[in-house]
């Protein structure tokens, strides 16, 4: 039996569901268990990294559960075949059930991967959604905890936890070299922290604690995008404490497995929970030391001083003696990158997360149970 599998993304920038339905595409379409095809909107920030895929891609409005013309679109996908409508918020799982039902396939299953840690709606359409989802993923125990914590009424059989991982891109446009780049001294230990620039991710914490350290002993490198009114603040920042020789935002980077593999460590001091902290595992993959907070699914695979180091979210004082702890030891760095990297090849690697995924897809379509 193959199976159909279509990747649904409606976000206008390129985020982690995103990256999450790219590297599970990219994948699938190697499969020949499986047919794979992204459905997004129309943007092309988007559409240029799935296009590289040379896949098939569907372009559809997906304006959320006042949309009809997606349902209907999407369901001329479904008529035939043994599908799987794999959606990554609960917008677009509205959409997903809607088409299923337009299709009268009763061979189509919808599977929903929660990224984030939150709680269920309590209107009743989002409880009515809710039963319609075949299956609802969770990236950690600490996201499905927050979420059936607060589910009335919610099957515990629709859902399960298939940890996300990180693959290299081979089709990223290769890294520059950033000490070359930016002109940073080999006797200096380059520091990166890489992701959203957003207030949740605590750059203005690892600003602060960088104020606190010698200066000549480091070089922090920011890579990534974000709000424009927090950039703002923290260039504003960089340059009142005199940190412009120290610190480089660097913006996006395509090629972070390469970056990566150019620092000393990774500093990630989140202070909102993460669901998962994808970028926590691409340091461990590339074997790298990194420093990140305690607040989230980090302690589910992190242990504390040994594939990393863990300190509590929006406390400047233990995060600068936690960096200041692997800028005085490099031999600590290299056994807590190699130990990170054998955790990852053992546990977190990203067949195992492939394996898992791809299980449940046949599961899904093999029980005896109908779609509703």
């Amino acid at each position: 039996m193959k199976i159909n599998v279509f990747h649904i993304v409606s976000n206008k920038n390129w985020g982690g569901p995103e990256e999450y339905a790219y590297e599970m595409v990219s994948r699938l379409r190697h499969d020949p268990r499986f047919y794979a095809e992204v459905v997004c909107k129309k943007n092309e920030p988007v559409l240029f990294h799935f296009r590289r895929l040379e896949i098939p891609i569907s372009i559809l409005p997906l304006k959320g559960m006042t949309d009809i013309d997606s349902p209907t679109r999407l369901a001329r996908l479904l008529r035939k075949g043994h599908n799987i409508v794999h959606v990554h918020t609960f917008k677009d799982a509205f959409a997903a059930v809607m088409a299923r039902r337009i299709s009268e396939n009763r061979n189509t299953r919808v599977v929903l991967t929660v990224h984030g840690v939150c709680r269920p709606k309590t209107h009743y359409i989002y409880r009515k959604l809710y039963r319609s989802i075949d299956k609802i993923v969770f990236v950690s125990q600490r996201a499905y905890d927050e979420w059936m914590g607060h589910a009335k009424k919610f099957s515990t059989n629709r859902a399960c936890i298939i940890r996300d991982s990180v693959i290299d891109n081979p089709l990223a446009t290769p890294a520059p070299d950033l000490r070359e780049k930016l002109g940073i001294a080999s006797e200096k230990a380059l520091i990166m922290f890489h992701g959203r620039i957003t207030p949740e991710k605590g750059i203005d914490v690892l600003l602060e604690a960088a104020t606190k350290l010698d200066k000549s002993k480091f070089h922090l490198a920011i890579i990534g995008e974000g709000q424009r009114k927090y950039m703002t603040q923290l260039k504003s920042f960089i340059v009142e404490h005199q940190l412009v020789q120290n610190v480089s935002l660097v913006g996006f980077q395509e090629d972070m497995a390469h970056i990566i593999q150019q620092c000393d460590m990774g500093v990630l001091p989140s202070v909102e929970p993460e669901a998962l902290g994808i970028a926590n595992l691409e340091y461990m993959m590339q074997g790298k030391p990194h420093i990140t907070t305690n607040n989230g699914a980090q302690t589910e695979y992190v242990t504390d001083q040994s594939n990393a180091m863990l300190v509590p979210p929006n406390d400047v004082e233990a995060l600068v003696a936690a960096m200041q702890r692997l800028l005085d030891d490099p031999d600590l760095r290299q056994q807590m990158g190699q130990q990170a990297k054998q955790d990852f090849d053992q546990t977190l690697n990203y067949d195992i997360f492939y394996d898992k995924m791809t299980t449940l897809y046949h599961e899904l379509l093999t029980s005896k149970k109908s779609a509703k």
